[in-house]
């Protein structure tokens, strides 16, 4: 095949992307204590540029000094000095004409390091499922985390409002919110760990609430002219098995109430091409574009180019993310334009025996248009 589909240009909202490939948000901790980003992130980042991506997506960036931060040594946008930390990269990405987008997150009950905190919050005082990951620095149980009050609710939607407007100021190209994987705003989604009694619980569309008001913030904030993003998913980091509960009929309320102040949707599943919600079902992607009229980007398993070309081809999806395939490959796209054979992704040198940005991983060629 010659993937020429995947080399075509397009809208992801207001940027305009040379082609379909997308570098997938993914956690680094290679921040400084305080969350400031550093220069191993930049050249880091830089790579994926230099590499021929159509665009970046940061790793979850916290948008508070309270309850937000996930991981011990993960950025923030909460501050100056984080701003013009964050600046140092966009600009350095920017100079080979690559967008990059500012993923914002606020980890709730998943949190397993917070240099502001060591307590947690959440929408009901239930622990996520299995075990905090150790390549992130985290070992045993989730703690079990305090329920969010009305008014902390409103704190969580500043924060978010906060955070997006550093990152016009650092920038940023956009902004992905950050609702899957079982971080906070997945919380408030989730069935089993949302038992509220007010209006940000019960249903599926009082759970889906603060998930519209955060994107009506953000939208607000950053004005019509600046891409909004929202990344979803069923899995979670803790929970890999988790399902939505009506199956297409909960995917079709979630993306059509979620789609009206945004760009595009991005989700996430193991593999990217597998029936999402049962034999003979749509996979997720295919869903989000069926039951939303924005772009969607598609994450899991698609570092085959077949598989991604055949995606894009048979229009489940408009864009596609790589995550581990762009840590093995940050040139994949002039790698594969140019017939050079892709590298295979190895976890241990990699994410052991922490996620850190690795001194290999920066020293290796890479192939530059």
């Amino acid at each position: 095949m010659t993937y020429e589909n995947l080399y075509t240009s397009e809208m992801l909202g207001k940027i305009s992307l040379k082609n379909r490939f997308i570098v997938a948000p993914m956690t680094r901790i290679t921040a400084t204590d305080d969350g400031s980003a550093t220069t191993t992130m930049r050249d880091y980042y830089e790579r994926f540029a230099k590499g021929g991506f159509g665009a970046i997506i940061t790793e979850g960036i916290y948008t508070d000094e309270r309850y937000s931060q996930g991981y011990l040594n993960q950025p923030g946008l909460t501050n100056k000095n984080h701003v013009e930390t964050w600046r140092n990269i966009t600009s350095s990405v920017h100079e080979f004409g690559t967008p990059i987008i500012a993923q914002l997150m606020h980890a709730g009950g998943q949190s397993q390091g917070n240099a502001y905190s060591d307590v947690t919050v959440a929408p009901s005082n239930i622990p996520p499922k299995g075990e905090q990951l150790g390549f992130y620095g985290g070992s045993g149980h989730f703690d079990t985390p305090t329920p969010l009050s009305v008014d902390d609710i409103k704190e969580v939607r500043h924060s978010f409002i906060s955070a997006a407007r550093h990152a016009k100021e650092a920038g940023f190209d956009g902004v992905e919110i950050h609702g899957a994987n079982g971080y906070l705003l997945d919380q408030f989604l989730t069935d089993y760990l949302n038992h509220r009694n007010d209006e940000y619980g019960g249903s599926l569309e009082n759970r889906l609430k603060l998930l519209v008001e955060v994107i009506e913030d953000v939208r607000n904030e950053v004005g019509e002219d600046y891409t909004v993003g929202i990344r979803l998913s069923q899995i979670k980091v803790a929970d890999p098995a988790y399902k939505w509960p009506e199956g297409e009929k909960s995917a079709k309320t979630i993306f059509s109430i979620l789609e009206k102040e945004l760009d595009y949707i991005h989700v996430t599943e193991p593999d990217a091409t597998q029936s999402a919600f049962g034999e003979g079902t749509k996979t997720l992607a295919a869903a989000a574009k069926a039951f939303s009229s924005i772009p969607v980007i598609a994450n899991g398993q698609l570092g085959d180019p077949d598989k991604a070309s055949n995606l894009i081809g048979n229009k489940e999806g408009d864009f596609f993310s790589l995550g581990t395939s762009a840590l093995a490959n940050p040139d994949y796209p002039n790698r594969l334009s140019t017939g050079k054979e892709l590298k295979p992704f190895d976890f241990e040198s990699t994410l052991l025996p922490l996620a850190y940005i690795k001194e290999h991983e920066l020293k290796e060629e890479i192939i530059r248009n």
